[in-house]
């Protein structure tokens, strides 16, 4: 499935190659406004001239973008995001003299990093409905045989104002199942585990350079797997808790990532002992993590996070990749308090409907009593 989906996108950016046309952009489009820019190039709003469509101009800059890599992203968004929540192409695409574009669904309302509060985040009930759609949109991608692999808040777009329609974009990254990259190493709490030892080739070749060394060294290779969306969700739904990263890098040298694995392994090490039969209670994960808090503390970070969303990310964010969860388990932890705050106040609401309940059960016991007296019944 997943080599054939690779070799039916070759064979796409094959045929479309062959048949892009050069246009001049204010001849057939209104350029309204910038939506956004970053290291690809730029996108546009902007509005048809003949038929008044609006849509986003995706700019690549070509003295930076080989014509492979747009048509892979292009041909990518047509023909495989057909899930609500990922950005499509709109089937428009050109050259001119500076850059490569293509017209894609616009996301007017800006990207989901925009309405992020710092150190607060985002409300609970908008994080489980974003994270809903997007745990369809990735599982969708998956299902067709490719990783998006940049996962982040900028690549997210919002269709309104609350986050009640998002979509999942920038597929400029994005690479079929199995496929074999180079590994890069970049600084962000996104970047994966796995891929450490390309920073530490990195800080190796800076300083063969500056000492003027010429002996190259061997790049490390990578197989694409979704277990690396499957990361990026977690520190998402992390960052749209609380306004703030879990870490700065997941590496051996960074205090929240040495904070966060050594309680992750202790939690493993309990799971394991269950598994074994050491325990004779019958407990799952969520219920192992509540009850033994006390023994093992969660790192301060998620201090404010629930049980129920600290067993979600034990399940997102285990440090080995074969072992991660996939983005379909979102779905099971929905509706459930995410925050320690929400756990509290529906706690209290259960204990309040109970003592109404016990209160109208106690009062109905009374009421039929007097009926009994009034009628005589002994």
């Amino acid at each position: 499935m997943t080599a054939a989906a690779a070799q039916e996108l070759d064979e796409r950016c094959f045929l479309s190659a062959q048949s892009m046309p050069s246009l001049k952009v204010s001849e057939h489009y209104q350029v309204v406004k910038l939506l956004g820019e970053g290291s690809y190039g730029k996108v546009m709003l902007a509005v048809h001239r003949k038929r008044g469509t609006p849509m986003a101009l995706k700019f690549f800059p070509r003295r930076t973008t080989s014509l492979t890599s747009f048509l892979r992203e292009y041909n990518l968004s047509l023909s495989y995001c057909t899930h609500p929540s990922l950005t499509r192409a709109l089937g428009i695409f050109f050259s001119t003299p500076s850059y490569y574009v293509f017209a894609q669904q616009a996301g007017l309302y800006g990207d989901l990093y925009s309405v992020i509060v710092s150190e607060i985040g985002v409300d609970e009930e908008c994080v489980q409905r974003v994270m809903s759609q997007l745990s369809g949109a990735v599982t969708h991608l998956h299902s067709l045989g490719f990783v998006h692999r940049d996962i982040k808040p900028e690549n997210i777009f919002l269709c309104d104002s609350s986050c009640r329609w998002v979509k999942l974009g920038d597929f400029g990254l994005a690479r079929a199942i199995g496929s074999t990259v180079r590994a890069v190493w970049y600084e962000s709490p996104f970047c994966t585990p796995e891929v450490e030892p390309a920073k530490a080739a990195e800080k190796e070749m800076e300083r063969r350079v500056c000492e003027g060394t010429e002996e190259e060294m061997e790049d490390i290779w990578v197989t694409v797997e979704p277990c690396i969306d499957s990361w990026a969700l977690g520190v998402l739904v992390f960052c749209l808790l609380t306004g703030c990263f879990p870490w700065e890098e997941s590496t051996h040298d960074d205090r929240g990532f040495c904070r966060y694995k050594e309680w992750f392994d202790h939690e493993a090490g309990k799971e394991e002992k269950i598994s074994d039969g050491e325990w004779t209670a019958e407990e799952d994960s969520y219920t192992t993590l509540k009850e033994n808090h006390r023994d093992n503390p969660r790192p301060s970070q998620f201090e404010g996070l629930s049980p129920l969303v600290m067993t979600l990310l034990k399940e997102l964010l285990n440090p080995q990749p074969k072992l991660r969860g996939s983005p379909e388990e979102i779905l099971s932890y929905l509706g459930g308090p995410w925050l320690m705050e929400t756990e509290r106040e529906e706690m209290r609401k259960a204990e309040e409907a109970e003592n109404e309940a016990r209160k109208i059960r106690q009062g109905g016991g009374v009421a039929e009593e007097l009926v009994r007296e009034g009628r005589g019944e002994r």
